[in-house]
């Protein structure tokens, strides 16, 4: 952290762990607040119906735009606890809405979308129906928030900055898909699509609604790798074979590049007593698509194979090259509270800034198991065995001899 920055967090670390703590939430029925911006779409009411909810911490503060953040918080590097005591100081101060709108919360679902839009923090005022409720939720997807509340009354009383990209695209008839697309080439970052994304601006204008934010991450981080895939797939094959690696919050990652066409293959090792595996045997998932794609959602890995793709396609794209990837995550005990799948992307994001390079594939492979038994202390032998991609380059293998004889 820069000097600045590490005084502001320190002030505001220590702001978030006293109020949290002394907070009588039953007493609490107005907040003069900011929010960072943010945005919360619940899926749990029966669809199309739906939670909006406002996030905003209790009171106003300089630096809100720290509660959500997850760029800032892997750039620094927050523990867990650190990012908890951000999310634990949240409000999600929410109302009922159809996805298409409803007119009778016109006002709300304004103020809503003018929030998730907005590029600034958001100055507001907002009264509540009935007491706080603090809640727990564990999720892969989504990042924890501390208190919900229903909302009685909201107004925006400062002034929202809006990106001219932003401003353009949601005025301009267009697929959301190519929306997403012209965002995130203008440097819009994969964490504010998904906001802008779930309070429905855009798409054509017959299809705009809400997305239920565990929808609109996935579907962001899916969007904007499948264009990648696109642009990957004509560019030249690495020339050598790739091994980067890396943690972060307990979440420790092999990245796996061979020098062959698009595909990826992700496995995901739950240690146990790791934040998904409460038992006492390692468990673990498994998702692969070939060079033409999928055509079903990623059910075993869920939000997390997308989130580890995006990354690694980024990192293609820079350098102008395919290959094929096989990814190994081993969630350790030490990522003892589940953050959302924003671990996922940036986890990977640090892995591929380390890398090794081989020129033989045998090497490769057996370097790679030697590096995950001494830095991570697995034997990821096993599924070197079971990888759908390792086993068809020895089919290939085989198939190449053939001919040559």
């Amino acid at each position: 952290m820069g000097k600045d920055k590490d005084i502001r967090f320190e002030k505001v670390k220590k702001e978030t762990e006293i109020n949290f703590k002394n907070k009588e939430f039953e007493k609490i029925s107005y907040l003069d607040t900011n929010s960072p911006p943010s945005v919360f779409i619940g899926s749990k009411l029966k669809y199309p119906q739906v939670n909006i909810g406002i996030l905003s911490p209790f009171k106003k503060e300089e630096n809100s735009w720290m509660y959500d953040n997850p760029r800032y918080w892997a750039e620094n590097e927050l523990n867990i606890s650190d990012v908890l005591n951000f999310r634990n100081n949240l409000v999600n101060s929410r109302f009922k809405s159809n996805v298409k709108s409803d007119s009778s919360n016109k006002k709300f679902v304004e103020i809503a979308k003018e929030i998730a839009i907005s590029s600034n923090q958001v100055d507001l005022e907002i009264k509540l129906k009935n007491k706080m409720k603090q809640i727990e939720s564990k999720d892969k997807v989504l990042i924890p928030h501390g208190v919900n509340a229903s909302l009685e009354d909201a107004k925006i009383v400062g002034n929202l900055k809006v990106e001219k990209k932003v401003d353009s695209v949601i005025n301009d008839e267009l697929k959301t898909t190519e929306a997403i697309d012209i965002l995130n080439k203008s440097g819009i970052n994969e964490y504010s699509i998904s906001k802008i994304l779930s309070v429905g601006v855009l798409g054509l204008k017959k299809n705009k609604k809400f997305v239920p934010t565990r929808w609109s991450i996935t579907a962001t981080d899916d969007i904007i790798g499948k264009k990648l895939i696109e642009k990957i797939k004509d560019y030249k094959i690495i020339e050598d074979y790739e091994l980067h690696f890396g943690e972060f919050l307990g979440n420790q990652y092999i990245v796996m590049l061979f020098p062959d066409i698009w595909e990826y293959e992700l496995f995901e090792i739950y240690l146990p007593k790791s934040s998904w595996n409460p038992s006492d045997r390692i468990k673990a998932s498994t998702d692969y698509e070939g060079n033409s794609g999928r055509k079903e959602y990623a059910y075993e890995t869920a939000g997390g194979y997308y989130a580890s793709r995006l990354p690694i396609l980024s990192y293609l794209e820079s350098i102008k090259r395919q290959a094929s990837i096989l990814v190994i995550r081993i969630e350790t005990p030490s990522y003892w509270a589940p953050l959302g799948v924003w671990v996922v992307r940036e986890s990977v994001k640090k892995a591929m800034k380390k890398n090794i390079k081989f020129s033989d594939e045998k090497e490769f492979i057996d370097n790679s198991i030697k590096i995950a038994k001494i830095k991570y202390n697995l034997d990821i032998s096993f599924l070197i065995r079971k990888s759908k991609i390792i086993h068809k380059k020895k089919e290939q293998k085989k198939l190449n001899d053939f001919f040559k004889n």
